[in-house]
């Protein structure tokens, strides 16, 4: 059987993966084909628990690989503090994608929470209609992960070192921390230049 934690990023995909590397029946990995192509994307060992938070958009692929008979988790952090976490990376990763290209730029005239709050909206919308017919699933909240993990160590048969995996939720990992102050009013100012600028120059 396949795991597959499917979450917005910023909420512990991380240090779930830590944990279930304390699983000896199933092999544990964070983002490990992401830069994959076509069905190599989804071509996983098997019992294998995967996190990849960009997994959320190619959920068409995942279900005509794997479709029911895998086990889905739905790891959700409150969504405050994740979206505070991916206003610390703005300019970077996979929110910077979202507001650049999926938004195509409307976000230099938008609140930066506000568009952080809005790819968390997007992407549990996403999963939960992706979860909506399927039978083996489990919602794990990073506030009380104490209660699920082990409630999800059990119902896929997990063996190994509960309580060292347990000890991995305690340290935090792949922290955001905030951008220099200034930052983010300097990038976006000179990308309102770069626009104004003739094509010839911006290399269009």
């Amino acid at each position: 059987m396949n795991i597959f934690i499917l979450t917005t990023g910023r909420a512990g995909s991380v240090s779930i993966i830590r944990a279930c590397r304390h699983v000896t029946n199933f092999s544990a990995a964070h983002e490990s084909r992401c830069h994959l192509l076509g069905d190599e994307h989804f071509d996983y060992p098997e019992n294998h628990i995967e996190a990849d938070n960009r997994l959320t958009w190619f959920l068409g692929g995942l279900q005509k690989k794997y479709g029911d008979e895998a086990f889905y988790v739905h790891l959700i952090r409150d969504e405050e503090a994740t979206a505070r976490s991916f206003n610390n990376r703005y300019h970077s990763g996979i929110i910077e994608a979202y507001r650049k290209s999926i938004l195509l730029e409307a976000a230099d005239d938008l609140n930066a929470m506000d568009v952080c709050r809005d790819y968390c909206r997007t992407v549990h919308d996403n999963i939960e209609a992706f979860l909506r017919d399927k039978t083996n699933t489990m919602e794990i909240r990073l506030e009380r992960v104490e209660d699920d993990f082990p409630e999800f160590w059990s119902r896929v048969g997990a063996e190994g070192d509960l309580e060292a995996s347990m000890a991995e939720w305690e340290v935090p990992k792949n922290i955001s921390k905030p951008p220099p102050a200034g930052f983010r009013g300097v990038i976006a100012k000179s990308r309102r230049i770069a626009r104004k600028l003739p094509e010839f120059i911006r290399g269009a």
